[in-house]
């Protein structure tokens, strides 16, 4: 009897783990950020009661974790059990899956270098949107906060856009407290601070517009996002780069391990 052995096509045991590893990572991400949506749901009550979703007035930051955190759990369960049990139609999915995700990336970046105008009223329409909204949903209300304090601006163009909120507009039927005001995420800060004074905004906008500039951000938040935008060009270019190029390398092993599969299968 011949010690030979027929050595056919085998599946590389590298690239089936190396996708394995690399899918549990985005899995168990996915579950994170699918936990905190829902988390923050809860609290909410917006699970006990789903009819709420269509009652907010604004963008629900909420709805990104759980938007992003299904996609990711998809992804990664797909690219995961494909890897481990050899599934092609798995693995064909996760590969056709993520090529639709860069296409669709890859599309809105050029068409968002192309109608910038169209983008930037749309973006001031989404600020403005959410102003009007502030007070509805604890998240949105964050979100807002942090946006001015990050890029210390206030409104989508300028501070009057506050006007559009019933708490901050200065009409004289209003009779809140914060009537001609802002939210302290527009007051500019003083480093000896250590405590926030969530009270600095109030009639900040019934002061004549050289005393405003000392109390709070009179820049709007669109033109600070831009400015921003141009100083930090390299970095951005840089973290979509990359992104991409992970996108295309897993698409590259996935389709590498369909046929290792295929040709060994073929081989029986």
């Amino acid at each position: 009897m011949s010690g030979k052995h027929y050595k056919g096509p085998e599946v590389s045991c590298c690239i089936k783990y190396f996708i394995f590893g690399f899918n549990v990572i985005f899995w168990f991400l996915g579950i994170a950020f699918l936990g905190i949506g829902l988390w923050a749901w809860n609290e909410k009550g917006v699970l006990s009661n789903i009819s709420s979703i269509t009652d907010l007035g604004g963008f629900d930051p909420v709805w990104l974790f759980v938007v992003v955190g299904g996609v990711m759990f998809i992804l990664g369960f797909a690219g995961c059990i494909g890897a481990l049990r050899e599934n092609t139609f798995l693995l064909k999915f996760f590969s056709v899956f993520l090529g639709i995700i860069f296409f669709l990336e890859l599309t809105a970046g050029v068409l968002a270098f192309v109608f910038k105008d169209w983008i930037k009223d749309q973006l001031y329409f989404f600020i403005n949107n959410n102003i009007r909204a502030y007070r509805d949903d604890i998240d949105l209300q964050n979100l807002i906060d942090f946006t001015q304090e990050y890029w210390q601006c206030c409104g989508a163009f300028q501070a009057d856009d506050w006007n559009l909120n019933i708490y901050f507009n200065c009409t004289d039927s209003n009779a809140s407290r914060e009537r001609c005001g802002v939210p302290f995420s527009c007051c500019t800060k003083d480093p000896a601070e250590d405590v926030i004074n969530t009270q600095c905004g109030y009639d900040a906008r019934q002061k004549p517009e050289v005393d405003q500039q000392i109390v709070i951000y009179t820049k709007g938040c669109v033109p600070q996002f831009e400015k921003w935008l141009q100083e930090n060009l390299t970095i951005v270019a840089g973290i979509f780069i990359g992104i991409a190029l992970l996108q295309i390398f897993g698409i590259c092993l996935a389709q590498n391990l369909v046929s290792d599969i295929e040709a060994v299968r073929a081989s029986w």
